[in-house]
């Protein structure tokens, strides 16, 4: 799978990936996998839904007002302001706009 990513991201997998993926983190894989070819995670999903959902919209909604999303919306717009000058400066200097 490293083919699909950058190479900074390949150098960070290959030197520092096994501190993140220990045994401890490949035996809960493990579990999870169990319950979803055991079914439990589909028949979990599945009353979630029923009920409308109330774990997952209270997870998402806490997730969505971490502190790491509130920063990458300030770096979405900022971003996006940077691309609007950068394009405001082309049309300006393909035309000839002083």
């Amino acid at each position: 799978m490293r083919y699909s990513i950058s190479d900074t991201a390949e150098y960070g997998d290959i030197t520092r990936g096994k501190r993140v993926i220990s045994e401890e983190t490949r035996e809960e894989m493990r579990q999870i996998l169990g319950e979803i070819q055991s079914g439990e995670f589909a028949r979990e999903w599945i009353l979630e839904n029923m009920c409308g959902r109330p774990v997952y919209n209270s997870l998402n909604r806490m997730e969505n007002e971490h502190l790491i999303e509130k920063g990458g919306e300030r770096t979405e717009k900022h971003d996006g302001l940077d691309q609007e000058k950068r394009l405001r400066e082309k049309i300006i200097a393909r035309e000839g706009i002083v």
